[in-house]
């Protein structure tokens, strides 16, 4: 049985220390598993003290250099949320921007119909798909 674990952190830059409280945390809401963490090549994933950390408690999953397709379903959800939502409003602070992302992924999987997926939303889809 496959569980899905998702969790939003919010940070003003991409950091080590955004990295592993989020994997930290995820460690132990999963305690006793041994979890999946798919990822980009990021410097955060791919450093020695990522993986003396957390090599032995969880399995990475990540394209070889310039193999980018198992994470082509991610970079296309980000391209939208960006076209339909970040490039058409302007920010006054960090808190306007995080709220206004959650309601676009709240949104996305929620309410916005797919053509990829016959018309329906993220969450119908993954339903009949059980």
């Amino acid at each position: 049985m496959t569980t899905r674990l998702s969790l939003m952190y919010w940070g003003r830059s991409n950091n080590n220390a955004l990295v592993f409280e989020t994997v930290r945390t995820a460690l132990r809401t999963a305690q006793g598993s041994k979890p999946m963490l798919h990822s980009d090549r990021g410097f955060q994933y791919t450093s020695l003290k990522f993986k003396k950390r957390f090599g032995a408690k969880l399995t990475q999953s990540m394209s070889r250099v310039g193999r980018c397709i198992d994470n082509g379903p991610m970079k296309s959800f980000w391209g939208t949320l960006k076209c339909e939502r970040y490039y058409l409003h302007s920010y006054s602070t960090f808190e306007e921007l995080q709220h206004d992302m959650e309601d676009y992924i709240h949104f996305y999987n929620n309410e916005r119909l797919q053509a990829k997926l016959n018309g329906l939303i993220p969450m119908e889809f993954r339903t009949k798909a059980a």
